[in-house]
């Protein structure tokens, strides 16, 4: 079995992005059972999607899991959908800042995660390590990549699964935040290891009970 597993560059003046750190350690470690194809994408609208897309071609791998920062969320956030929209509050690393653009025009408005996200949630959970399911994946480049990705498997007919998992701060970076939370790159790594784990092992999602009510 083979996942694509990638994570980011760092941006808006940070100089270190955990989504990168998290998925080199993980290729370099491995997890038993699984071929480990990894990518650095970069923090820039569409050209991270096309590096992506074209490593999707070439290795075709029965999963792909993007992994990107959040500061200021407090636990691992497995997104559920992404939506056809590109509306940055800040540059990216190539000064593009798209306000209200479609990611693909004529697209459909959203596309569903297809890995079982809550059953993934319910694993990392198991290891002592906070996870959740998020409904938004925003709308700079981590939401432009998730939709991306699962719009090239959906027209392309590909038998590829696909998600987004974003990752709080780690500690050397919250500090220059106050009060932001953060996690430790060694369970970052225990988690996401986990939540791939229980991807390859469930063909259909847990029905648990992970909505919210606002």
């Amino acid at each position: 079995m083979k996942i694509l597993l990638t994570g980011f560059d760092p941006f808006s003046g940070e100089k270190i992005n955990p989504s990168w750190e998290a998925v080199r350690r993980i290729g370099e470690e491995g997890i038993e059972g699984l071929e480990i194809i990894t990518l650095r994408l970069p923090t820039v609208f569409n050209r991270a999607i096309n590096l992506l897309t074209e490593k999707i071609d070439s290795h075709n791998p029965d999963i792909v899991i993007c992994v990107g920062q959040s500061g200021g969320r407090a636990e691992i956030s497995i997104e559920r959908v992404a939506i056809n929209i590109n509306d940055a509050s800040i540059k990216d690393n190539e000064g593009n800042q798209p306000v209200d653009e479609p990611i693909i025009k004529g697209g459909p408005v959203a596309y569903w995660s297809t890995l079982p996200i809550k059953g993934m949630v319910r694993a990392i959970r198991e290891k002592g390590i906070p996870a959740g399911i998020s409904n938004t994946a925003g709308t700079f480049v981590c939401n432009n990549v998730m939709y991306g990705v699962l719009n090239h498997i959906e027209i392309n007919d590909l038998k590829s699964r696909a998600g987004f998992i974003h990752i709080p701060f780690l500690p050397e970076q919250a500090v220059n935040y106050p009060g932001k939370p953060s996690m430790d790159l060694e369970v970052i790594i225990k988690g996401l290891q986990k939540g791939i784990q229980k991807a390859f092992a469930l063909e259909k999602d847990e029905n648990l009970p992970e909505g919210k009510t606002h």
